[in-house]
């Protein structure tokens, strides 16, 4: 990726606007020529059309390209606005709120922090040892991988506004409300002990810096490009894989009573259950997402697995171990998924 970035670099530090117009503009061309292509692949090829194997491969030449344009896009821009905030400033903003009001601001603030779930716990580590309060910390650690903006960016482009709009909305609820749960619960005593020592340490301040310059905010955003897709491509590769083997094979008729509105109130646990350890992101998980909602599967039972997958990963659990004692571990784990069921129950009964 070095390679084909690197004649791109030299042209932002001359005229740096004009670069990320001309860049816009070209990313948007090239996603309108996605679906023609995709079609004319598959035409290309010894299969029918609307044969099985036809539309996975549709499928999969189709999101393939369409979900690496959206995330290198958004990852871009996104690295650009992070320019703007650091975690010593993210950290100042936090340390004494109260619950409620620093609650809804960490889990905003998650919306706009490109971790996952795993890379979102130093962070964590982080505010913890500036004392931030246990509930707002944990709003953080929810929000961050769960509504950030990979996921928005995605559910944007596949699904519309509406529900990105939606997943949003319920990922910051789950968010504020267990977080505020766990604040409450007043479960300081459970972090492990070299972590509540650090807490009495103060967290180091980054000094006055020179303003960056646009060329330098766009070499940032190339950096966010190589170090999130360059980590994240693999999975996207498996679920888009796994989505076009939904959308192909799959009988609608069988996903729907398994994932569908009317399927036994118990296949909401054990979907969610099933996602926890599933260790992917966004860019793994929303293909499938896609497909399963194309094969009848209920809005509200995609949306909790989605977000079981994302908030609640196996790996998560173990670096969690690290800083949290088993009893904050599992009133983490419990809180999310209880939260997580409700919003699948609800919009499954609502929409």
């Amino acid at each position: 990726m070095d390679a084909v970035l690197a004649p791109l670099r030299r042209w932002p530090a001359r005229q740096p606007l004009l670069f990320l117009l001309l860049a816009a503009a070209a990313w948007f061309a090239l996603y309108q020529t996605l679906l023609p292509a995709a079609d004319a692949l598959v035409a290309a090829l010894p299969v029918e059309r609307n044969s099985h194997l036809g539309g996975a491969l549709q499928f999969f030449f189709y999101d393939t390209p369409k979900v690496l344009l959206l995330l290198t896009g958004i990852v871009f821009a996104m690295g650009i606005v992070h320019t703007f905030v650091s975690p010593e400033r993210t950290r100042a903003m936090l340390s004494g709120k109260r619950l409620g009001i620093g609650n809804v601001m960490a889990a905003s603030l998650g919306v706009v922090t490109p971790f996952c779930s795993c890379s979102a716990v130093p962070l964590f580590i982080g505010f913890l040892q500036a004392g931030v309060p246990l509930g707002i910390t944990f709003s953080f650690l929810i929000s961050a991988p769960m509504v950030n903006e990979v996921a928005l960016a995605l559910l944007f482009g596949m699904f519309g506004w509406k529900v990105a709009g939606l997943y949003m909305a319920l990922g910051l609820t789950v968010a504020i409300v267990a977080g505020l749960v766990i604040g409450m619960l007043n479960m300081e005593q459970h972090l492990e002990d070299w972590v509540r020592a650090m807490r009495n340490t103060t967290a180091s301040e980054t000094v006055g810096r020179d303003p960056m310059t646009w060329a330098e905010r766009i070499e940032d955003g190339f950096s966010h490009v190589r170090e999130i897709v360059g980590k994240v491509w693999p999975y996207m590769i498996v679920g888009i894989g796994l989505g076009a083997l939904i959308h192909g094979y799959v009988p609608e008729d069988f996903m729907a009573s398994i994932m569908g509105k009317n399927a036994p109130w118990w296949s909401l646990p054990v979907v969610v259950a099933i996602g926890v350890p599933m260790y992917t992101n966004a860019a793994g998980v929303i293909p499938i997402v896609q497909a399963l909602i194309g094969k009848g599967a209920a809005l509200g039972t995609v949306l909790a697995f989605m977000m079981s997958v994302i908030a609640l990963s196996a790996p998560e659990m173990m670096i969690l171990r690290k800083v949290l004692k088993p009893k904050l571990i599992a009133t983490f784990a419990g809180v999310v998924a209880t939260g997580i069921l409700i919003v699948g129950y609800v919009f499954n009964a609502v929409l």
